[in-house]
């Protein structure tokens, strides 16, 4: 088939309108660029992506590897997941967060939280129904929205207000046809940690509106010496979901797997919609996740507290050297920083640093308008890589006070 100039082999055929409304995620985009330095010669250092540059622990790698080598783990797994898998999560809920879970009826394992997102949003929200996402926020909140026909309502997250919603502004809003409300705390890209506060206003506030409010929980154990979850709180189950992976807390983001908690009416909502559109995850890992979810404390605290805490301090000097001032009791595996006022946004910053410097970090403007003058930088990558990013951007001479 002969290839046209713009590179469209058929231009009869158009895309789906709902196209239209998103853009290529930051990240898949920008790594390309990455992609075609690096062939170029730069070797850009990246402090941009929050994967987890450590293994999981090794009983869960030996049970990954005995298990693919059984005769008869290779079939078909139920979409529900295996009854032991939901167990190891249940008994993780209890253990970390005195939250007491039906294993059979109060879980669903998720091949990744954004697969939840997405499973989610289809259970509840009808085209044209509203849908409140922070700004800032994961993107992935807004465009899996939009995809799906929702209207976009943002709520603000400010510095101010310690980056908690603010419920006397969210009171004034318009409610009216809001089906879900996305939270994240602890909060990421800001690093705001959870507060029992907020979790009984945000209940509070999902009973007398009718709303579902979803928190995404994947950053509770890095960082942070008390985990806590939405759950927690009386009543929560009945009114609120939360989302918790395994990418972060247990160094495994390739694998993918991840959970929904909330009572058995949601749960089976939200598996009527999963099981039209995937099956279970490879019992290998479904089988390597208990073993993982098993971590001794000690453990996790060597792999989310210590190693984590030592690369908080590099990171912060590239902040300080940026001329960036920043929380100093942020948890989760980023660093989020206000740029000076000499530059007119994040982008310009961090592209400076990307072509002068060759490290690359996140422009907080792509979670939102209220990140537009900040930066986010990962912890996910070894001290040497993070001392060799502050040796180069100490060499551009840009710090600023």
């Amino acid at each position: 088939m002969k290839i046209t100039e713009n590179n469209h082999t058929c231009p009869h055929v158009q895309p789906a309108k709902r196209l239209s409304d998103i853009t290529e995620y930051y990240f898949s985009r920008k790594l390309k660029e990455i992609a075609r330095l690096n062939s170029e010669g730069a070797d850009i250092i990246s402090l941009a992506i929050g994967s987890p540059d450590m293994p999981p622990s090794q009983a869960t790698v030996n049970t990954l590897v005995e298990t693919a080598r059984q005769d008869d783990a290779h079939g078909y797994q139920p979409t529900a997941g295996i009854p032991e898998l939901r167990q190891a999560m249940a008994g993780f809920y209890k253990r970390w967060y005195e939250v007491t879970l039906d294993p059979e009826s109060e879980i669903q394992p998720l091949i990744g939280s954004k697969e939840g997102i997405l499973h989610i949003t289809l259970a509840f929200v009808n085209a044209g129904d509203k849908v409140l996402v922070p700004d800032p926020g994961y993107p992935t909140y807004t465009s899996l929205s939009k995809i799906l026909g929702a209207e976009v309502v943002k709520y603000n997250l400010t510095e101010k207000n310690g980056w908690q919603p603010n419920f006397d502004e969210l009171e004034r809003m318009n409610l009216e046809n809001v089906k879900l409300m996305w939270t994240n705390y602890p909060n990421m890209p800001t690093g705001a940690a959870a507060k029992m506060e907020t979790y009984n206003k945000l209940v509070d506030f999902a009973k007398r509106h009718s709303i579902v409010v979803v928190n995404d929980n994947p950053y509770s154990l890095i960082l942070n010496e008390e985990p806590l979850s939405l759950l927690q709180i009386p009543e929560a189950k009945d009114f609120c979901i939360e989302l918790n992976s395994m990418s972060k807390s247990h160094n495994m983001p390739g694998w993918r797997v991840a959970l929904c908690a909330s009572n058995s009416t949601f749960i089976q909502w939200i598996l009527k919609i999963k099981s039209n559109i995937d099956s279970g995850m490879f019992r290998g890992i479904q089988l390597a996740a208990v073993e993982a979810y098993d971590n001794d404390a000690e453990w996790h605290h060597n792999a989310n507290i210590t190693t984590y805490r030592n690369r908080r301090t590099l990171a912060k000097e590239i902040m300080q050297e940026l001329g960036c001032t920043f929380d100093k009791n942020q948890v989760g595996m980023f660093l989020w920083g206000k740029i000076p006022d000499i530059y007119d946004n994040a982008e310009e910053l961090t592209e400076k640093i990307l072509h002068e410097a060759r490290v690359f970090i996140t422009p907080g403007s792509i979670f939102g308008k209220n990140g537009e003058r900040y930066v986010r930088i990962s912890l996910c990558a070894k001290d040497r890589k993070i001392e060799e990013a502050t040796r180069r951007i100490k060499a551009m001479k840009i710090r600023c006070k």
